[in-house]
């Protein structure tokens, strides 16, 4: 670079992932809350799906539901895991997705405390590894998806534990994510 030149402002990319995603991919980014005041996130090709900016993010576990060949949301909704029985609602939410879509799934404030067997049953059908070790305000976030095979590769899960001789926040763990990029063309 020159003397008194500056570089160009990076380009901002889909759901503020570092490296643009290829054309011929979905771009995502799941993102559980974290302490009080940290909201969780559902970005699906730079589109906020849920979260606060969108008003429809709430305590317990945060769905998305994605139709796969429109690139469009079908449908969102949170269930309360510490006050009332969801779990039957949130097993009816999932099992109403159509064929063919994408599920995210995402934590704020606790997830756990009242989450049934069967709804853990049927999240573990979908490919969860961790649904039966989140506990109370534990950030967890899970991609998966009905009548489709994902690449192996694609990140699916991750969760993290309230631990108070690490949490970043007082008596909560700090938030977790993954993103990537969905081909849009899978078996």
């Amino acid at each position: 670079m020159r003397p008194g030149t500056t570089a160009p402002a990076p380009k901002r990319q889909k759901c503020d992932h570092w490296t643009p995603c290829p054309s011929d991919t979905y771009a995502y980014r799941l993102l559980s809350g974290g302490g009080r005041d940290k909201y969780a996130k559902i970005c699906f090709e730079d589109e906020l799906l849920i979260g606060e900016k969108t008003g429809n993010v709430g305590r317990g576990i945060n769905i998305a539901i994605v139709n796969y060949m429109t690139g469009k949301v079908t449908a969102t909704q949170y269930f309360d895991m510490f006050e009332g029985d969801n779990s039957g609602q949130m097993i009816n939410f999932i099992q109403s997705a159509p064929s063919k879509s994408l599920i995210f799934m995402v934590t704020h404030d606790d997830g756990a405390s009242r989450l049934k067997e069967d709804a853990k049953k049927v999240i573990e059908g979908l490919g969860s590894k961790h649904i039966r070790n989140i506990q109370f305000r534990s950030s967890w976030v899970f991609l998966t998806a009905k009548d489709l095979q994902l690449p192996e590769e694609i990140q699916r899960e991750s969760i993290n534990h309230s631990d108070s001789a690490r949490n970043r926040y007082s008596g909560w763990p700090a938030e977790v994510q993954i993103e990537g990029c969905i081909p849009k063309k899978t078996s």
